[in-house]
């Protein structure tokens, strides 16, 4: 009882440090996220008006990309970004931007697949009648994301909600360096090694809130939906 007063305490006290950790999980995991969205909905929707040789190949890879190892992104970045990798000259290891980078391949996959299941299915109920008014692509795939807007919504949050639960990543590429590349993931797991329990339970009730604000948006979302 002691241990959640005191992890309490440090939430409620507002110390500078411990709000620098969550505002750069927010930022990086927010930045990864709305990237991925952008350009995983125009695929998607891309994906699900056209029909081309190599569709369902490329669906299936897609898939499997969603159940890769978060460290086995972090090690292939370290190895290309390392001081001997191809992009070594980047200077990117052990920053933000390389952990917004690795959040961005996980996420990614996910976003794609569930955004392409979404608009298909929306597709296949307005096909014909998009037909008959013999909309162009450009048209159709702007029909359907609207159509879907708020199913698509949902994806992002879920997207968000993986990218802030991440931590094999990106404590391999950003480090967990103090003021710098520390977020709630990697925090939690150097306080718990450290004996810091309090602290570690403070990033961790805080890492619950932010999931119980996105699955009251989601069922606000529906809500509206139904």
């Amino acid at each position: 009882m002691e241990l959640i007063l005191q992890s309490l305490f440090n939430i409620l006290k507002f110390d500078q440090s411990f709000i620098d950790i969550v505002y750069l999980s927010l930022l990086v995991s927010l930045v990864a996220t709305i990237v991925s969205a952008f350009i995983s909905i125009i695929i998607s929707s891309h994906m699900a008006i056209k029909d081309f040789f190599g569709k369902e190949f490329l669906i299936i890879v897609i898939n499997s990309f969603m159940s890769i190892p978060p460290v086995v992104v972090g090690l292939v970045l370290y190895l290309l970004f390392s001081s001997s990798g191809y992009l070594g000259y980047l200077d990117l290891l052990y920053t933000a931007e390389i952990m917004v980078i690795a959040q961005f391949i996980i996420v990614t996959p996910i976003i794609i697949s569930l955004s392409f299941r979404t608009l298909s299915d929306q597709y296949e109920r307005l096909s014909d009648y998009l037909q008959s008014l013999k909309c162009s692509s450009k048209m159709v795939r702007n029909t359907i994301i609207f159509e879907s807007r708020y199913d698509l919504l949902i994806i992002i949050i879920t997207g968000l909600s993986r990218a802030l639960s991440e931590v094999g990543a990106v404590i391999i590429v950003g480090g967990n360096i103090d003021n710098l590349t520390r977020v709630m993931t990697t925090s939690i797991v150097l306080e718990t090694s450290r004996g810091e329990l309090s602290l570690a339970l403070s990033l961790g009730i805080s890492l619950i809130i932010i999931a119980l604000i996105m699955n009251f948006l989601i069922a606000l979302i529906k809500k509206r939906i139904l």
